[in-house]
């Protein structure tokens, strides 16, 4: 009996022609995820990967099915014995790997997959005699077939045949690095990092960028948005964040400008500075974690007064979510506790008391046009900061 991981893919098995290299890249994915665990032989056959250890003594399963339950473009995953195509073995082997569940259970049924169908039993006929020697070796099992304890599952597949319990949900999605790349604008609260993951579940590859004001802003806030992205790296894989300073910028408006037009006009810089950093990194679009209504910044008005400024798409995943949902994936992604830390990032600083909520796009041009917006632009993008954040290995 040799234990092995079995991985089912999801969206992928929609991509025709293009499959291929969707599985490429999630087998890549795959081997830079788990390399520090062990040596596997990776297959791949009808839509189902096959992690096999080249020293199954050495590997911690535990461990191995965490950082695969974070690889995006895996539907499901489960631990499972091995065993050669033929009724006796797998019999054998149902009973010896699933000894400790069988011994504690009261109840069971047997689901069985005939994907090889050169095998003489069909589906029904493999549950059945299953069943009926699992009865014989535990004498305290009885069959429920609607709501059984245990449901012990059979795969006849190419490779071999394969005895496992329930498997578990993958993070689904497609393999990050078939979506393109794109620059994600990262603040220290609960939405952005929410975002980030999201367009990472879409396949894109991220670079972070990140706007610090200090002395507004501490240390201590930066140090949050770093762990924030090692929570989201840990699905994504590596991250380059860029620290962008932007305090003679926020101070140059506050003196410069009508208090009402800070905000708006502060989003409108950060997008013109973030696409010239995209743009450098080679990503292809921008990701904000704004969501429709939440604050004066992201009415439908002031969205298109920021928007007027880009030059490149800008993703806005949470756009009809509400705070309840998106805080629900933050709990899920493990982002929520470090996002509500009480370090202030640099959209707190300077808040008008009366924020415009629907700014009108020549009125903020001419508040704007008292500053020398090119020369701040260049300014912030002249002294970032690049921190490499890195897979938790």
């Amino acid at each position: 009996m040799r234990e092995i991981i079995l991985i089912k893919l999801g969206e992928i098995v929609l991509k025709g022609l293009n499959k291929k290299n969707f599985e490429d890249k999630l087998i890549k994915n795959i081997r830079e995820k788990i390399e520090t665990v062990g040596e596997f032989e990776i297959k791949i056959m009808q839509s189902t990967i096959y992690l096999i250890p080249k020293k199954e003594d050495d590997v911690d399963f535990v461990l191995l099915g965490k950082k695969i339950s974070k690889i995006f473009g895996i539907a499901r995953y489960t631990r499972a014995a091995w065993c050669s195509k033929n009724l006796d073995s797998i019999k054998e082997t149902a009973a010896e790997y699933l000894k400790k569940e069988l011994s504690t259970a009261k109840t069971f049924k047997v689901e069985s997959k005939r994907s090889d169908k050169k095998f003489k039993l069909k589906s029904p006929e493999i549950s059945a005699a299953i069943g009926e020697y699992i009865l014989e070796k535990f004498s305290n099992l009885s069959v429920d077939v609607n709501r059984p304890e245990i449901t012990i599952t059979i795969e006849i597949r190419d490779f071999g045949a394969y005895v496992h319990v329930d498997s578990l949900p993958g993070a689904g999605g497609i393999p990050v690095g078939t979506g393109g790349r794109a620059a994600v604008l990262i603040s220290g609260g609960i939405d952005s990092p929410v975002a980030a993951w999201m367009m990472a579940k879409r396949g894109v590859e991220l670079v972070a960028i990140h706007f610090a004001s200090p002395p507004y802003t501490s240390p201590r806030a930066e140090q949050k948005v770093v762990a924030l992205l090692n929570k989201v790296a840990e699905f994504s894989g590596k991250i380059e964040m860029i620290t962008v300073p932007f305090t003679v910028l926020q101070e140059q408006i506050k003196r410069t400008c009508a208090e009402d037009f800070f905000t708006i006009i502060m989003r409108r810089f950060m997008i013109q500075i973030a696409q010239k950093l995209a743009r450098k990194y080679r990503c292809k679009a921008l990701i904000t974690g704004e969501s429709l209504g939440q604050v004066a910044s992201q009415t439908i008005n002031a969205i298109a007064c920021t928007d007027a400024v880009a030059q490149m798409p800008v993703f806005r995943p949470l756009i009809g979510m509400d705070k309840d949902e998106i805080v629900a994936i933050a709990r899920k992604i493990d982002t929520f506790e470090t996002s509500i830390l009480p370090y202030e990032d640099c959209c707190t600083i300077f808040t008008p008391k009366h924020p415009k909520t629907k700014p009108i796009l020549n009125d903020v041009q001419k508040e704007e046009s008292k500053l020398n917006i090119d020369q701040l632009v260049k300014l912030a993008v002249e002294n970032i900061k690049i921190t490499k954040i890195l897979q938790e290995n």
